[in-house]
């Protein structure tokens, strides 16, 4: 099975998206599966996950309505604010669907990312932790050190790094990005997601080099059976199509890796994680 693990729907008129503005017209329109499908197809790519593009659980129920009528929809990840005690009994609501496969923390949008170490927050995943609930980190490299003492506290969080956990790919800067990297990566149960890339690079003038270290440190210290293919489709369009994001991350694997490596970061580390 061949799975794109991490795109996007949304329309804009809900008025969930505040940081979707008419500034950012490739992304001011609504993008719904049948933008997607045909693309899904081109690639012999048999779904995708549905990852929440904002902060409130209508969203979610959104998104899971989508899944509800395209097959092509093999998961849904929403959103729980972890922070309202009522948190346990929105996700009891949303596991009744049978596309929900988790939720996702969107750190990089908290001004102060240390507040995922607050006592409420830390007993609530360790609460998801013991029933196995998929959980996607959105964080950026400055906020690693948060999540590494997260995972101290919550060490059986089965979780996924979105989007490589956004590198300075602009500025070249990989040293320090690497030593957070590799102490994310000694936790067996987190995966990360080779996604997101392309918008972290200069959006009209990258070239598949700027992210072959990165891509490659990723694979290195995770290995072929924690790694997985994102588009992040349609944010990716501020930079490339999704024909160009797929090529870029083909074509920057290890020479060594043959179809059985392949398999696994095309569709089967997303199998096996959202317990498809």
């Amino acid at each position: 099975m061949r799975i794109d693990a991490h795109q996007h729907y949304w329309k804009i008129k809900r008025g969930d998206y505040g940081w979707i503005t008419p500034e950012l017209p490739v992304l001011y329109r609504d993008f719904m599966p049948a933008d997607l499908e045909p693309l899904l197809q081109a690639h012999q790519l048999d779904g995708s996950i549905i990852v929440q593009a904002a902060p409130t659980a209508e969203e979610t129920d959104f998104i899971l309505s989508i899944a509800d009528n395209a097959p092509s929809v093999l998961g849904v990840v929403g959103w729980l604010d972890l922070f309202d005690p009522d948190h346990y009994q929105v996700y009891t609501r949303f596991r009744q669907n049978p596309k929900f496969k988790g939720f996702r923390i969107m750190i990089q949008d908290m001004p102060d990312a240390y507040r995922i170490l607050e006592p409420g927050f830390v007993e609530a995943l360790r609460q998801y932790a013991e029933e196995d609930v998929p959980v996607d980190l959105l964080l950026a490299a400055n906020q690693i050190d948060a999540v590494l003492k997260l995972l101290e506290r919550v060490p059986d969080l089965r979780g996924v790094i979105d989007h490589i956990a956004k590198p300075p790919v602009r500025n070249k800067e990989i040293e320090i990005w690497t030593q957070y990297m590799r102490a994310l990566a000694k936790h067996p149960q987190i995966y990360c997601k080779l996604s997101g890339m392309v918008t972290e690079g200069e959006h009209d003038r990258w070239s598949k080099e700027d992210f072959v270290p990165y891509i490659r440190t990723v694979i290195d210290l995770f290995g072929p059976d924690r790694v997985m293919f994102g588009s992040d489709w349609p944010v990716c369009l501020l930079a490339a199509d999704y024909a160009e994001v797929v090529d870029l991350l083909a074509g920057s694997l290890p020479e060594a890796w043959g179809d059985a490596e392949r398999e696994r970061l095309f569709g089967g580390n997303a199998k096996d994680f959202y317990k498809l």
